[in-house]
């Protein structure tokens, strides 16, 4: 018997949700994501050093403030650790644009367009790269020109029919509904605990393809931010599922037998018809509490690890001699 990694990636695309190169190098997915997160994890490994010294030493040579040179070094890092990526996978790597700017669709464009500048300077061409933004509806209308520009984007922090009934109408390429932090929230709210097939994150996200198949959306939709194997068993079939090298390593060593869940096919019983205007939008996001409370809080740990990924770069860049 083959592994159930092994079986998932017969059904699913495998996308690694990781910054690690030797993690990428075991489990051999066809894509990676990355986040600020990810790559202030990243920082201080001994893998990074030669990545992180040339970005300090490349910050060291640039005008203006201390504070607008440290952000840039960091936005230089991140593109920098998914060019090195992006050597390992032979798909895509996503790249999130800063989450401090979740609310400004110009500065999001602007910022998406030179990721995708800076990934041209290192060789590395725009079909290797997703631009990930968060599903706020600024974020999505950011999402809906670059589209349309040819650069293709993955609207992360998405929790809701809302959001993803938004991104399918503005031609998004890929949706990341965050299985595990649905089951956080929830969890949290009720004091139950869930199995699997009545994972409110796992019922999302079949919701969710169920919507799009049913109604021919080219939108590709990736589970992401799993608490355990069997969210992701309860998902096999779905288009994509981005996973922490630690399930990878889980569903490796599991030789169990896996049950395709989701198919196109037979996509199962589509939700109503959602209304993606702005008004329709920020109302069904009022009423959900639980998608309300998430896409706040994502937003809020990634601009935290952004700042401090800032700050550890401002703290290498005293360092450097005059």
């Amino acid at each position: 018997m083959t592994s159930k990694l092994d079986q998932l990636k017969a059904m699913t695309v495998v996308v690694a949700d990781t910054g690690d190169l030797e993690a990428i190098k075991a489990f051999r997915p066809v894509d990676c994501t990355t986040n600020p997160s990810l790559v202030l994890k990243a920082f201080d490994l001994p893998l990074y050093k030669d990545v992180i010294d040339a970005a300090v030493a490349w910050g060291s040579k640039q005008g203006g403030t201390k504070e607008a040179v440290a952000a840039a070094v960091a936005d230089r890092l991140a593109v920098a650790f998914g060019a090195e990526v992006s050597k390992l996978v032979p798909g895509r790597v996503s790249t999130e644009v800063n989450a401090d700017l979740s609310f400004d669709t110009e500065a999001s464009l602007a910022r998406a367009r030179a990721i995708i500048a800076d990934y041209k300077d290192l060789g590395v061409p725009r079909e290797k790269i997703l631009i990930k933004l968060a599903s706020t509806w600024e974020g999505i209308r950011a999402a809906e020109v670059l589209q349309k520009e040819g650069i293709d984007c993955n609207l992360t922090l998405l929790f809701s029919l809302a959001q993803a009934a938004a991104c399918a109408e503005a031609g998004v390429f890929l949706i990341s509904p965050f299985v595990g932090r649905i089951l956080d929230w929830h969890v949290k709210a009720s004091g139950k605990t869930f199995e699997p097939e009545q994972d409110p994150g796992v019922l999302s996200v079949r919701s969710i393809y169920a919507y799009y198949k049913t109604r021919g959306i080219q939108t590709v939709v990736m589970g992401a931010s799993f608490r355990s194997t069997g969210e992701i068993e309860a998902l096999a079939g779905c288009d994509r599922l981005t996973i922490a090298p630690a399930l990878l390593e889980k569903l490796a060593a599991d030789e169990g037998a896996l049950a395709r869940k989701l198919d196109p096919a037979h996509p199962g019983e589509s939700p109503a018809t959602v209304a993606s205007d702005e008004k329709s939008f920020r109302w069904e996001m009022n009423e959900d509490q639980m998608a309300t409370e998430k896409l706040s809080e994502g937003i809020r740990q990634f601009a935290k690890d952004l700042r401090t990924l800032r700050g550890l770069v401002a703290a290498r860049l005293e360092a450097v001699p005059a």
